[in-house]
């Protein structure tokens, strides 16, 4: 069964006549609708949503006779409804429903007799039909083709890059603090005490591989308890990553010090109010997670911070282990959006269910940049489509950027590493997009992104005859002086 979305473009009587668009759900293996308007035809609608059309005799031939008729789903299947309507002269049937749009899901040899159009649509669309173009309406059906590129991409890009590049620069800011307080004795103890960096070694990277495969795995057989632990473990984190981001901000404004004391513990008050409203931040979003309205802006803001904190709080100690944990999670993402359909039963990747919500669970894991798509489309009318990018797809060439910036840190190279690996991030976003659009398929991201990034960094390591130094990290701990 095929199901897709097209348009009925609706008109009405009045001069200059009013049009409007509705969202269509039809079976293109049992008709073929025209791509734009410039061949459609366009009939009388006539609004029969009083019968469910199960018998001839519910409706007099003369008002169904060339036009096109609305009839309420339900009682019998969409095949009787069809004949009934053709053997009584109507021209297209359009089945009206009050609930969810679904497939048309007869098989098609029993449709080899009907040869006018069947199409679903909203009975809220037919009320809105009457209240905005009156009781008079024209209607035609078409599909137009999705449009190739979205502007929804270069906010996604723009979203991407300055997440990235912040992660980064916010790195090497921490990086030359430590670099301080290494060269100020008197500093050192106070500086590593506030210091919340964790450092990936080659054996963690490894184990840190395992664990997101078995995590993904786990995730498509038991998706729909664990969805919900991941819904937890975002809102808590994200929380905690919105105000650590916000708490650097506020540390730079000299205004509104103001300290309580408890428990022999001094906290700035302004601090407790940032808290309050992270939570809360938090806490809306989880409560309003399917609105997709305006609920994408706020997981998009939590997601912002949550790439950003595990950048700066995650520090890869060299290239090695750099290109380790690429490479790695290069093949992972490889691995569970291609070689997975030839082995799963209904030949889906397991990435893409688990993305999409495995078996046609409703909630969805937090774990992507969300905007809606801008270019107005059949898919824009029925539902609210999104284009999309992973976390993953941020953090991990993130991991490669922010190491690059501390490396210009450690060793004085006026960011060349940093900007050149940043730009190179950027270059692999562009070619992400060029083959999404190409081929038409969701692309793991790394694909594009790990080759860009781990190539330019090496050939600037290479060029700037520091390879060695840059693959094993920098011994700045010796001898650095601001």
């Amino acid at each position: 069964v095929a199901a897709d979305e097209g348009t009925l473009h609706a008109s009405g009587s009045g001069v200059p006549p009013v049009t409007k668009d509705y969202c269509i759900i039809y079976n293109s293996n049992w008709v073929s609708l025209p791509k734009t308007l410039d061949n459609a035809t366009f009939m009388t609608l006539e609004n029969l949503t009083s019968t469910v059309l199960c018998s001839p005799a519910e409706v007099p031939p003369a008002l169904m006779k060339d036009k096109a008729v609305v009839v309420m789903r339900g009682n019998c299947t969409f095949l009787e409804k069809a004949r009934i309507a053709q053997s009584l002269g109507a021209k297209m049937l359009l089945i009206a429903s009050k609930s969810k749009l679904s497939a048309i899901s007869d098989n098609k040899t029993d449709y080899e007799d009907v040869i006018i159009p069947i199409a679903l649509i909203r009975y809220n669309d037919i009320v809105d039909m009457q209240l905005v173009l009156g009781n008079e309406v024209n209607v035609t059906l078409y599909s137009p083709p999705l449009p190739e590129f979205d502007y929804s991409m270069v906010v996604i890009f723009l979203i991407a890059v300055f997440t990235v590049a912040l992660g980064g620069y916010w790195s090497g800011v921490a990086e030359l603090e430590n670099l301080k307080a290494v060269a100020s004795p008197g500093e050192r103890d106070t500086r590593w005490k506030k210091e919340e960096n964790v450092t990936f070694t080659p054996v963690t990277v490894i184990l840190f591989v395992v664990i997101c495969c078995v995590m993904l795995v786990l995730l498509y057989f038991f998706y729909k308890w664990l969805v919900y632990v991941i819904l937890s473990v975002f809102c808590l984190a994200s929380a905690t990553s919105l105000y650590n981001c916000l708490a650097a901000l506020v540390g730079e404004i000299p205004c509104g010090q103001c300290r309580i004391t408890c428990s022999n513990k001094t906290i700035e008050v302004r601090l407790i109010f940032l808290a309050v409203f992270c939570i809360a931040a938090a806490v809306v979003w989880a409560v309003f997670r399917n609105e997709d309205r305006w609920a994408w802006i706020l997981q998009d803001i939590l997601g912002v911070a949550f790439c950003l904190n595990f950048i700066k709080t995650l520090k890869m100690p060299n290239f090695k282990s750099c290109v380790i944990l690429l490479g790695l999670l290069l093949l992972y993402d490889v691995f569970f959006v291609f070689i997975t359909p030839f082995i799963t039963k209904n030949g889906a990747s397991i990435m893409v269910e688990v993305a999409a919500g495995p078996f046609g669970n409703s909630e969805k894991l937090p774990v992507v940049i969300r905007v809606p798509r801008l270019e107005h489309s059949a898919s824009t009318l029925c539902v609210l489509p999104f284009s999309l990018l992973g976390f993953g797809d941020i953090i991990v060439p993130g991991l490669l950027v922010a190491y690059c910036r501390r490396f210009d840190v450690q060793t004085r190279s006026s960011s060349v590493y940093y900007i050149s690996c940043t730009i190179a991030y950027a270059v692999g976003m562009v070619l992400t997009f060029i083959v999404l659009a190409l081929m038409k398929m969701g692309q793991p991201a790394l694909l594009y992104l790990v080759p860009c990034t781990l190539i330019t960094s090496s050939l600037i390591a290479w060029r700037r005859k520091e390879m060695k130094k840059f693959w094993k990290g920098s011994s700045y701990q010796v001898g650095w002086r601001p």
